[in-house]
């Protein structure tokens, strides 16, 4: 595999600690480090970004300005504004809060949103965690984000709270399931789980967008379901229960809540990008990151295009939808996926 623009600085990089410290625990010790905080550096410039984007985006759509004032005429400055906001409130604990519980349940939410980071392949060799079950990884890891939200709900003792928890447990419970078999048809035809080799079949051949449009559709409506956004975010029905299991929270720990939402809409942007647009791979006069940023940011303007043009479900239609239409769909498009790698020979 040819080295990529990346894959050449990481390396530059490790000689360089190496020449310090020639000890390879503790070069992999510090490589390591610079990755987790080159990850966490992505997802709060991603939180930055996406913030000013989506309110530009929601004028744009709704025939107003939006941000116009910090900042110069375009506002540019307001998410920073947001920030230190977010940061000088008061911290608030309700008085009958389960207080252990209530404390961990942002921190346990951002954890897992920033964790899957590090199965991505940014560019040819740019991987954390370049594992053989990589997919398999992901999604143990991301199946945790269900629980903070159940325990924020539950130790807020607030009845919001609790109902916006409940909520969110049947949605993504709902809609797991879809998104892993719309995405199986990808793993079988790759016939691996590791997500670099996903890019490079998608790079030999032709995206799977194209071999398994079905499955993007299904993965598509599943992910912005699993990510809790309109029209699917029944959790913080505002007109129902104000802002379900984060009613009670303040400060920043309701910034990591919020910090975990765009970090969840990126990670399904970077799903997208992975498994249905080739990833990082692209014409060569471009490094590889810059197509799989370039693709990522398409794919988050598409779902927040979503927001802003659908109206909010009921609940009952949004969990009829997930069991009674995108499994029997999903587990179809397995079998379509199956027979036709039978009867191509392929397996």
């Amino acid at each position: 595999m040819e080295l990529s623009f990346l894959g050449a600085i990481a390396l530059m990089l490790r000689a360089a600690v190496y020449s310090v410290v020639p000890i390879p625990f503790v070069v992999d010790l510090v490589m390591t480090f610079v990755g987790i905080a080159i990850l966490l550096g992505i997802i709060s410039m991603a939180a930055i970004v996406f913030t000013y984007a989506e309110r530009k985006i929601c004028a744009f759509i709704q025939v107003r300005i939006g941000p116009n004032r910090v900042g110069g005429r375009f506002g540019l400055l307001q998410p920073i504004a947001d920030m230190l906001k977010l940061m000088s409130k008061e911290d608030i604990m309700p008085a009958g809060a389960d207080k252990v519980v209530w404390a961990l349940s942002p921190a346990l939410l951002f954890v897992p949103a920033a964790l899957v980071y590090a199965f991505f392949p940014f560019d040819a060799g740019a991987v954390l965690a370049d594992v053989n079950v990589g997919v398999f990884l992901l999604f143990a890891v991301s199946g945790q984000a269900v629980l903070p939200f159940l325990m924020g709900g539950y130790a807020s003792n607030n009845k919001y709270s609790f109902i916006g928890g409940m909520r969110i447990v049947g949605q993504m419970l709902s809609y797991e399931a879809p998104l892993l078999f719309s995405l199986l048809g990808v793993v079988m035809i790759t016939g691996s789980l590791r997500m670099d080799d996903i890019v490079q079949m998608q790079a030999q051949t032709s995206w799977f967008i194209f071999m398994q449009p079905l499955a993007f559709i299904i993965f598509l409506i599943a992910a912005v379901a699993e990510t809790n956004r309109t029209p699917f975010d029944l959790v913080e029905g505002e007109s129902e229960i104000i802002a379900g299991p984060f009613t009670e929270y303040s400060g920043m720990r309701w910034a990591l809540f919020f910090l975990a939402e765009y970090a969840n809409l990126l990670t399904a942007a970077i799903l997208a990008t992975t498994f249905f647009l080739g990833g990082y791979s692209g014409p060569s006069f471009l490094p590889g990151f810059v197509w799989f940023g370039g693709k990522a940011v398409l794919m988050v303007l598409l779902i927040m295009w979503f927001r802003w043009t659908f109206p909010r479900t009921r609940v009952d239609q949004i969990l009829t939808f997930g069991w009674k239409v995108l499994v029997p769909l999903s587990i179809l498009n397995v079998f379509l996926t199956g027979l036709g790698m039978y009867l191509l020979g392929i397996v």
